[in-house]
């Protein structure tokens, strides 16, 4: 049997069931009651992109091997799976687990080829877009939270649900939204691009507490600061301590003194749009955009997290007929597959 990612798993279960081996991290092993009385197990395996809810019935001869289970185990499932009666659910008809050793549980950790190759990639290329920032204070200010915070970056969601939910997510996230960002300021030359780019960085940065995986696993632990402060708070109270380390520097806070605008305006401007990026007091920003850069910043970061429900639907998403999928929430609808660029030449009249 070939080894699946959860993923993977999603996309070709069927109503047919087939031999299938994954790994991954059991996140909860939970005993609960029916609304009759009868025990069952639900059980959350994650890995580097996906997670997966087992049910098993206290019918199954599954149901002692999850009593012998323990939360945060990395294991290889193999077994017999395939779609639920709801037709949307994974069910295990038979299977058995065994618990990882050292070596296979850190390549479960650092993820697929594919992916850990994509977000050093995305990665490589925020550094290079900070890099390339024109105004000072800027520059130091992103390079340094690089410097410090670069580790805990790279293990941290941009949600929990929804888009970009996995270890690493938010690099992928920020990434994507600064080739956004560059390009949209080469078409409205009136955005101050240092600025923009600056702010796609900072603007999800509470999520390094909010959002961030353990060192050594796919839980997202709940935090009592993020639970109180939520991330953009967070977001705006870390630029601000990094700032004021900035300033407290001598030479920095004289060769700052003088420039034009003043570094008061840029602080201002950079917490305005970390504030005001979800757009409407309805959404959890405490004030709307009220500059450029925040408009653009808000619907770059909006089309990004919408593009990738849309790409994730359409791997995991059941088809409901040609060219139809169920809904993906928050999505208002059910997805129709997009339509196929035109190439010349592919055509019914120019085969032979």
């Amino acid at each position: 049997m070939d080894l699946l990612s959860i993923r993977d798993l999603k996309r070709v279960a069927g109503p047919v069931s087939q031999s299938v081996v994954f790994r991954a991290q059991l996140e909860k092993c939970l005993q609960k009651t029916t609304k009759t009385g009868n025990p069952f197990y639900e059980l959350t395996f994650s890995d580097s992109e996906e997670s997966l809810v087992l049910r098993v019935w206290n019918n199954s001869p599954m149901f002692d091997l999850c009593g012998q289970l323990r939360n945060g185990h990395f294991v290889e499932v193999s077994g017999e799976f395939g779609l639920g009666n709801d037709g949307r659910s994974i069910d295990g008809k038979t299977w058995k687990a065994r618990v990882l050793n050292e070596l296979e549980t850190a390549e479960v950790l650092a993820g697929s080829e594919s992916l850990r190759a994509k977000q050093e990639e995305d990665y490589s290329f925020i550094e290079t877009s900070v890099a390339v920032i024109l105004d000072p204070r800027l520059a130091r200010l992103c390079g340094g939270f690089l410097e410090h915070y670069g580790e805990r970056f790279k293990r941290t969601g941009a949600a929990r649900d929804y888009h970009h939910a996995r270890r690493g997510g938010l690099v992928e996230h920020v990434a994507q939204m600064m080739r956004s960002a560059v390009r949209i300021c080469e078409a409205y030359p009136m955005l101050n691009r240092d600025l923009l780019v600056a702010g796609v960085l900072f603007h999800d940065i509470g999520k390094l507490w909010e959002n961030v995986y353990e060192e050594k696993g796919f839980t997202m632990p709940y935090t009592e600061i993020s639970e109180l402060m939520g991330h953009i708070p967070l977001g705006m109270e870390i630029v601000n301590r990094l700032w004021r380390e900035l300033l407290d520097e001598d030479d920095l806070r004289k060769e700052w003194g003088d420039l034009e605008p003043a570094s008061e305006r840029v602080r201002l401007h950079l917490l305005h749009l970390i504030a005001s990026h979800h757009g409407e007091l309805a959404f959890g920003s405490p004030v709307v955009p009220k500059t450029p850069e925040a408009q653009a910043l808000h619907y770059i970061d909006n089309l990004d997290a919408k593009m990738e429900m849309y790409d994730r639907g359409y791997e995991v998403a059941p088809e409901l007929g040609k060219n139809v999928y169920e809904r993906v929430r928050p999505l208002p609808g059910r997805l129709i597959a997009p339509l196929q660029v035109f190439e010349q030449g592919n055509n019914a009249s120019s085969e032979e």
